[in-house]
């Protein structure tokens, strides 16, 4: 048993005896689902374009329990201490702020009925207890994985398999339409999907993935969260208005490039891109050259990874990736911050470092490392300690492995 999965099962083990304490009874079984970090493809998910996310070990659990002759689905979230419940027949928002992470259960249960996979007034009553290490607010997606793990103890209550795709897809109508946080697919989909030691290559526009192997363990590399302690900003405003200039920049190439209607960025290669770049504001451009660049990135990683990244100089390769795509986040799509920016600096300039990027949607959060094991100390030093001392923040890093997505525990 890998040092991972014992501190999972540790972590279970913790949680059957907080069920206990609070219900009265052991748990029938866990459900479990990973936040993600992404390799690489920022800010092309809404564009039709490709992604690159990993499962991280850094997981939703919740230990659940059909209660016979109980009519609702009874919640206790450890990290918020706080117990409320719903009537899966009549599912209402929770109405009160201390409950109000509970929507993300909720809304799975809602989205889920929605979209005929089960129907929620036939689930029989229940017990859950939830518990999470996957840091909140600092886009690693722990919203994603409370819903997958939400949707895989609804399906086992329901006596139901469903469908890892339709899941996912499931897990974001959930957070869109009942949450109301407008989401892409990428997060429901790795916490659905991951594998170990493998990222997931999706195409965005038409759901089609695969799975590529990372091989990083074998390699002595580690993927590396490094957190800047900035929670995520990026308002609504700002992300609308990137939205608005990428549409704005594929109408007013569309005529040009014959393209027809619903034509997006990803339609559109750099050098028809440069070839009518006096039709754009500088703007504009600079926004379309992220996204179709970013896109291009995303797909020479995926080959490299395919190939292996301990071929040649693949691994160099792969980290001048993640800089041109933290570079391109920075200057042409304007979303990273000076945070996020020295984060990356100094993650530059330390010996066994091979890559490092802003990931996420930006204006604070995480950047994402590839770090050489046995210079984990140094990273920590150099890099951590340097940026807490320069900012006077509470930087902190995530050694992470890349893991299974949703599953079950007993």
């Amino acid at each position: 048993m890998s040092e991972r999965e014992a501190s999972e099962q540790e972590r279970a083990q913790a949680l059957a005896a907080r069920f206990r304490e609070v219900f009265g009874d052991e748990p029938q079984f866990i459900a479990r689902a990973p936040g993600r970090v992404n390799l690489i493809g920022e800010h092309t998910d809404y564009n039709g374009g490709f992604v690159l996310p990993a499962a991280i070990d850094r997981t939703i659990l919740i230990a659940a329990r059909e209660a016979p002759g109980a009519r609702e689905i009874d919640m206790y979230s450890l990290n918020y201490k706080n117990r409320t419940s719903f009537n899966p027949a009549r599912i209402e928002k929770a109405d009160d702020r201390a409950s109000s992470w509970s929507n993300y259960v909720r809304g799975v249960a809602w989205a889920l009925g929605d979209t005929g996979l089960l129907d929620p007034a036939r689930l029989p009553g229940a017990q859950f207890a939830i518990e999470g290490n996957v840091p909140t607010g600092s886009g690693l997606s722990s919203s994603a994985a409370i819903e997958v793990a939400s949707a895989l103890a609804f399906a086992r209550l329901a006596g139901v398999e469903i469908d890892r795709v339709e899941l996912a897809l499931a897990c974001q109508r959930a957070e869109n339409s009942f949450v109301g946080v407008k989401s892409g697919i990428m997060d429901q989909f790795i916490s659905a999907l991951g594998r170990p030691d493998s990222a997931l290559l999706i195409d965005t526009r038409s759901l089609e993935y695969e799975i590529v192997p990372l091989g990083l363990e074998e390699m002595g590399y580690k993927l590396v969260v490094a957190d800047s302690a900035v929670p995520r900003s990026l308002i609504t405003s700002a992300y609308n208005e990137r939205t608005r200039e990428c549409a704005e920049a594929v109408r007013t190439l569309s005529p040009s490039l014959g393209l027809g209607e619903g034509a997006q960025l990803r339609d559109i290669t750099l050098d028809q891109l440069q070839a009518n770049r006096e039709l754009l504001s500088d703007t504009l451009y600079r926004r379309a050259r992220h996204v179709i660049g970013e896109n291009e990135r995303t797909l020479e990683a995926a080959a490299l990874m395919r190939e292996g990244l301990s071929q040649g100089d693949h691994l160099r390769r792969f980290g001048d990736l993640l800089y041109a795509s933290h570079a391109s986040l920075r200057d042409d799509y304007e979303v990273s911050s000076d945070k996020l920016d020295l984060l990356v600096e100094l993650a530059a300039n330390t010996p066994g470092v091979a890559g490092a990027r802003m990931t996420g949607a930006g204006f604070g959060g995480c950047t994402v490392n590839i770090v050489q094991a046995s210079a984990l100390d140094d990273f920590a030093r150099a890099v951590v300690a340097e940026y807490r001392q320069r900012t006077g923040l509470d930087g902190k890093m995530y050694v992470c492995q890349a893991v299974e997505g949703g599953s079950y525990l007993g």
